[in-house]
């Protein structure tokens, strides 16, 4: 009985990497009007895991999804690394706020979407050796706060369908 929970969970989280895979090549045909801006769509999935499964999932699904896009579009280029960097910060801010059990999914939603932003400009300072860069965070932030939102509803209404469905328990 164990090994058939162990090989459906590991089937479900193989699947949301998926979903999470195609979420990220979609978004980045997006184009949203700021350079560098985006809606974060596969950190819904991310936050899914997070709250479903475990922050190791998570973190595991982050990776194993920036490599895995990176293998088909950019490994080795710049965009590469401002993906990576804004994936790793995005997941340790979420990560730590959900840890403290004092903010919603919805403020960690943001959290990671602040993350995101503020690691992509930091690597993008550091490529570009453009310090000027630093005045692109008000902009990037007014766009992070509402994306945010946007992916943290978003992630509460998979998980609750999520829950139903799958019948997980968390």
């Amino acid at each position: 009985m164990k090994s058939r929970k162990n090989t459906q969970r590991l089937v479900t989280l193989s699947i949301l990497l998926s979903i999470s895979i195609v979420l990220s090549i979609v978004e980045g045909a997006i184009q949203f009007g700021v350079p560098g801006a985006k809606l974060g769509l596969a950190n819904i999935i991310t936050l899914v895991v997070m709250y479903l499964y475990s922050d190791k999932d998570a973190f595991t699904l982050v990776i194993l999804r920036i490599l895995l896009v990176g293998l088909v579009r950019t490994l080795g280029s710049p965009a590469f690394f401002l993906s990576l960097s804004g994936g790793m910060l995005a997941f340790l801010m979420m990560y730590l706020f959900k840890k403290t059990n004092k903010f919603s999914l919805l403020s960690v939603s943001v959290m990671g979407s602040l993350g995101h932003s503020v690691g992509q400009i930091v690597m993008a300072i550091f490529i570009l050796d453009t310090p000027q860069l630093v005045f692109y965070f008000p902009i990037i932030f007014l766009i992070a706060i509402p994306t945010g939102i946007f992916v943290g509803m978003t992630s509460q209404k998979f998980i609750s369908v999520s829950k139903e469905v799958l019948h997980i328990n968390t």
